[in-house]
């Protein structure tokens, strides 16, 4: 389901849906996972562990972050350790940083941790299940299903709210929101050159979105439930006042849930430098586009072949991208231009 690596490592981290963390190694997988952690998630559908975070400073501290579905269908974050040896985790050395409780559906768990230039850690997090948000969650920012969330995890036990996060004093609010008004955002990334946020948020009956904005850009609402993509969802019109729209949308016609990646900052293909490239699990197909001052340009569809029903992006320590299938397969991204 994802792929990373610590800045600078060669190996490369494949996160496994039941619950496992793979390593490829100078092209071959090894036999033994960095953690395994079966016996905690609960798999099937959209649940199971759905991603890994290495912390900025993995080389000197060896901690990283996982993002699962727990026994009871809550959302976990959990810190990990480096054993002494390199390629396997210290299972003992779980700590809980957050639970987010999911149990009223299976579905729009979310399933991001990731951490942005700031040395922040993100969440990107589901409005909870079932169609058209029945909890309305996405809209409350007392509730933080359907956000991005964003902590210090340097600081605080088990964490610190960053004091410059937009609803740390609002009353009634969360605090750890950055964002809101999102549906699933089963993928986001950062622009390692510039730091724009990208966030594919997974539509409900017709549109998919792309949303681009820098990464300052604190409280934004994305529209959620009250726009789905471009479009007003359950309406001909709607109050969009104070809403950030896509800058990239697509109907069903082209496929059926977006997965999001990130901008190539790799050195294997100059031609594609900047690019944002993301796909679609039914659609097949893989598509980039760069952002020129807030605006898509040099739109285009790359001729891959058939890569099955595409799961997510992954990026290396290098930033070289690759693409993960449900095939059970990873492709590195070597494209001709």
């Amino acid at each position: 389901l994802y792929l990373t690596a610590p800045r600078g490592d060669a190996r490369l981290f494949v996160v496994e849906q039941p619950g496992r963390i793979r390593i490829i190694a100078n092209g071959a997988l090894r036999g033994t996972p960095f953690l395994d952690i079966t016996d905690r998630v609960l798999y099937g559908g959209e649940r199971g562990l759905l991603s890994v975070a290495f912390h900025p400073s993995y080389a000197t501290n060896g901690y990283f972050y996982v993002y699962y579905t727990d026994a009871t269908g809550d959302i976990r974050i959990e810190r990990y350790r480096v054993s002494g040896d390199p390629d396997v985790a210290d299972r003992a050395s779980a700590k809980a940083i957050l639970s987010v409780s999911h149990r009223l559906y299976s579905n729009h768990n979310g399933g991001l941790v990731h951490f942005g230039s700031d040395g922040m850690l993100y969440l990107g997090t589901g409005d909870g299940g079932g169609g058209g948000d029945p909890e309305r969650n996405g809209q409350d920012r007392g509730e933080l299903l359907g956000k991005l969330l964003r902590i210090d995890v340097d600081r605080g036990d088990p964490y610190a709210i960053p004091p410059d996060n937009p609803f740390v004093t609002q009353t009634g609010a969360r605090g750890e929101i950055w964002a809101w008004g999102l549906r699933n955002p089963w993928r986001f990334g950062f622009d390692r050159e510039d730091g724009t946020l990208y966030i594919a948020d997974v539509g409900q009956n017709a549109w998919e979105e792309v949303n681009a904005v820098p990464a300052t850009a604190a409280g934004l609402n994305y529209g959620w439930v009250t726009m789905e993509g471009p479009v007003c969802y359950g309406a001909m019109t709607c109050d969009q006042t104070g809403l950030t729209l896509p800058v990239v949308s697509y109907g069903r016609s082209d496929g059926c849930s977006v997965i999001g990646g990130f901008p190539y900052r790799g050195e294997r293909i100059l031609g594609a430098v900047g690019h944002y490239f993301y796909s679609d699990l039914c659609g097949g197909w893989l598509r980039s586009f760069r952002l020129v001052a807030g605006q898509p340009e040099e739109q285009r569809e790359w001729s891959v072949g058939d890569l099955g029903a595409v799961l997510s992006f992954g990026e290396d320590g290098a930033g070289e991208l690759y693409i993960l299938s449900a095939n059970g397969r990873v492709y590195r991204l070597i494209l001709g231009v």
